[in-house]
């Protein structure tokens, strides 16, 4: 089911997309693919909206920083200094998280207007992204299938291809609050990530480190608290089909989210900088993806997509409570 949800400047409407299955109800939008709203039971069978949204497109457009729900492309995550080289080429990017690039760009996949259509218990987007699209070389052909399961789990399904050679890199950047407002620090995290990547000041990976006597270690669930935004190595490394690799719980409302993936990594942000409307740690985000900057890391699992491959990716967002 489809609704007209506003008007972009240029004249280019976008709709509004409701799917819901097993008493999950998912709302998502043209514009940058957002999921803008996951309702879920807690343990005494009352729903709430368990992921951060603006209420119109208007919010969205005021505050994209955040990236609330949105799919993120063509590189989520930084790039240093906003530039890479690929096959002896030196391809400069927008700085706009200077000195690095950020999640795609000035205009990346999170302020397009994807083509949507319906498809069993879910949605098909696509979009094309043209060769040069923010420095970026290549023309992609990206599709992002978003469906139901039987049991309510939410899956991202991404493929991708090219005429060049590019790096590609595509998540779905929602924020978590699994008590469905205030405060998310007292949710309960557990992750199999034995290693993370330290960062630097810009927040660029300066290697891999053990998670072990350090407070990035949640191979046993505890409070997420605040102060990360780092991302961890997940253990099982790139797979074919999704594992999982993440717990999310909501102690007071019994909510759990369980986050399943084919990705190497997983970003961990506690919000600790959103905006206004809202509170920093109003919600956690759980980025799954490759590592930050592998474009320039050739010692990190490889982003670079080339003609005749196709990049699959593939999350799942269970939800459940106890």
């Amino acid at each position: 089911m489809s609704e007209h949800f506003g008007t972009l400047s240029d004249g280019t409407p976008v709709h509004r997309w409701t799917l819901e299955r097993a008493g999950v109800r998912v709302r998502v939008l043209s514009y940058g693919g957002i999921v803008q709203s996951v309702e879920v039971p807690d343990r005494a069978g009352r729903p709430a909206d368990v992921v951060l949204g603006f209420a119109d497109l208007d919010g969205y457009l005021a505050h994209p920083e955040p990236y609330l729900g949105a799919l993120v492309g063509r590189y989520a995550n930084r790039i240093a200094h906003a530039r890479f080289a690929l096959d002896g080429v030196t391809y400069p990017l927008a700085p706009n998280n200077a000195p690095n690039s950020l999640h795609g760009g000035e205009r990346g996949f999170d302020k397009r207007v994807w083509d949507v259509e319906p498809v069993e218990h879910g949605l098909r987007l696509r979009r094309v992204s043209p060769d040069g699209e923010e420095g970026f070389p290549g023309r992609l052909e990206v599709t992002a299938t978003y469906t139901l399961d039987a049991s309510g789990a939410l899956s991202i399904a991404y493929e991708a291809v090219t005429d060049a050679p590019t790096p590609v890199n595509l998540t779905n950047h929602s924020y978590f609050n699994l008590a469905g407002a205030g405060h998310a620090g007292g949710h309960e995290l557990r992750l199999a990530a034995s290693r993370y990547t330290p960062v630097d000041a810009d927040l660029i990976p300066t290697g891999v480190a053990e998670v072990a006597g350090t407070r990035f270690d949640f191979r046993t669930a505890r409070e997420t608290g605040s102060g990360y935004d780092h991302n961890f190595v997940l253990d099982k490394g790139v797979t074919e089909t999704p594992v999982e690799v993440a717990e999310l719980h909501d102690p007071a409302s019994g909510r759990v989210l369980t986050v399943a993936t084919t990705e190497p990594g997983i970003q961990v942000y506690t919000a600790d900088h959103l905006g206004k409307p809202f509170a920093p740690g109003d919600g956690i985000a759980l980025e799954t993806q490759h590592f930050p900057d592998s474009p320039n890391r050739p010692e990190f699992p490889a982003t670079v997509l080339r003609p005749g491959q196709v990049y699959r990716s593939e999350t799942v967002y269970g939800f459940s409570a106890r």
